[in-house]
């Protein structure tokens, strides 16, 4: 059994089966799946990027452009598109997120070197590579077509030569740069390759360039602390636009096809000339905070009727406030069509709640939100109520549902843990590695911060912070490597 779980290939073909599996039980799709198919679909007949508005193709910005090139790419080799083609895209994604693994893995091994320049990574390296590989809520977003996956692969894998720069930039002269060959690697080398790596992730979701920010925040730290600022603002200019590099083509496409300057997909992902509800989000953002609440409302937005008495209670602070709600949401009810005023009513009320609870408003709702984020089953994808609490109440009701969703609830707690555990393991153990730690935990809470803003929280944006978790929590089973 120990040299089962010592071996690299067996963790990587248990990770193969763990995602076929999701392949062919549970594979899925969502709104954003049948959009993503429409473009690439457009893009490889009529040569345009585009969907379909009123039957008519029509150019849009939509979405970045990465993930819909990879679907065309795919439907190009197999002859097939859409639905025909979902599972060639499944299965070249469960090769791709194999990768990624790997790239945790090494990332961890990058870690425990970094802690101790005589450590034989192996252990860590294994650890986190059977961690990534037996993660299902990674795995299972293999099984759909979203840019999940490779958002995620790319994120790793710029956080290596990233974590390489911030260690030089911390322990410059010291015996660790200047004797260990990996750590001799060029500053602006690594810089570069950094940069370049977060710009090609840039094309599959649009906040990836918060992990270049945590990048200058933690830089900016220790280059200033060091008196370097001018070489800090050097590093700023040249990541910043080696990162704007590969989103130059699809700038340029939208300034001669649609008139304007857009280097990432617009916030809203609203239509031209379509409205955008700022008020109605507004409000959202006075009481929504878990992911089930964005099918109760936001979701049915100009699809469906919104009933006041289907909105949670914690969205009302007195029935004479619901009753305004329901007046307000009575027109709308009529026709599906959310208007201006509608929306202008919404702000106001947005306003009045926050002036009567601010704190809620800018503190409580988005910590709940950071929790709901972290702290959930998983199971969006899975044909499952994601019910946990009450326990026996929820198991009488159906036992393999409940064991499920609770399984998975324990096990997302369990990664979390030996996050923080390992963090805290060799942040105590090897000063070294602080500077890589620290740009790890700046990312994850950084991108944790910017998605407690959006109007509809889904858990899944998180999954591009679980590579960095991994690596850290495989450092639990370091042993002693990582002392000095």
């Amino acid at each position: 059994m120990k040299r089962i779980f010592s071996s690299s290939v067996v963790a990587l073909v248990a990770g193969l089966c763990l995602r076929l599996f999701f392949v062919l039980r549970y594979p899925a799709n969502s709104g954003d799946t049948v959009l993503y198919e429409q473009i690439a679909a457009n893009w490889l007949q009529h040569h345009v990027y585009a969907m379909n508005v009123h039957d008519q193709v029509s150019a849009v910005d939509m979405r970045m452009p990465g993930y819909p090139a990879f679907l065309a790419l795919t439907y190009a080799i197999t002859r097939h598109t859409g639905e025909a083609a979902r599972l060639w895209v499944m299965v070249a994604q469960a090769v791709v997120d194999l990768l990624t693994c790997l790239l945790a893995a090494g990332l961890a091994a990058l870690l425990a070197l970094i802690a101790n320049e005589r450590a034989r990574p192996r252990r860590v390296f294994i650890a986190a590579l059977w961690l990534a590989a037996l993660c299902p809520f990674t795995a299972n977003y293999v099984a759909v077509p979203l840019t999940e996956v490779f958002a995620t692969f790319f994120t790793t894998a710029a956080l290596l030569p990233l974590c390489l720069l911030v260690t030089r930039a911390q322990n410059r002269g010291a015996r660790l740069v200047e004797r260990h060959r990996i750590f001799g690697m060029d500053y602006w080398r690594l810089a570069a390759c950094a940069a370049l790596l977060i710009g090609l992730c840039t094309l599959f979701r649009p906040e990836a360039p918060l992990l270049l920010l945590a990048s200058w925040l933690v830089l900016g730290a220790i280059l200033i602390q060091q008196r370097e600022s001018l070489r800090g603002l050097k590093t700023v200019v040249v990541m910043g636009a080696l990162c704007a590099v590969p989103l130059v083509p699809w700038t340029v496409r939208n300034a001669i096809t649609l008139h304007e300057f857009q280097p990432l997909a617009p916030r809203n992902s609203n239509l031209p000339g379509e409205l955008v509800p700022r008020g109605f989000m507004s409000w959202e953002k006075t009481w929504l905070f878990r992911f089930r609440d964005v099918y109760l409302v936001p979701w049915k937005l100009n699809e469906e009727p919104i009933e006041a008495n289907e909105i949670p209670a914690r969205a009302f602070d007195s029935p004479d406030e619901k009753e305004r709600v329901a007046m307000i949401l009575e027109p709308y009810n009529d026709d599906l069509t959310f208007t201006p005023e509608e929306d202008a009513a919404f702000a106001q009320l947005a306003r009045e709640r926050t002036a009567r609870h601010r704190l809620r408003t800018y503190f409580w709702l988005p910590l709940g939100r950071a929790m709901a984020l972290w702290f959930t089953p998983r199971i969006e994808l899975l044909p499952f109520s994601g019910t946990v609490f009450p326990l026996m109440q929820s198991f009488e009701d159906d036992p393999i549902d409940q064991s499920v969703t609770a399984g998975l609830f324990l096990l997302n707690i369990g990664y979390i843990a030996l996050g923080v555990w390992g963090t805290i393991r060799l942040w105590r153990l090897a000063p070294a590695a602080r500077g890589a730690i620290a740009l790890l935990a700046t990312f994850v809470l950084l991108r944790t911060a910017f998605l407690t803003t959006l109007e509809t929280p889904e858990p899944r944006y998180v999954l591009m912070c679980y590579p960095a978790l991994v690596a850290l929590a495989a450092h639990v089973f370091s042993g002693s490597e990582a002392a000095d």
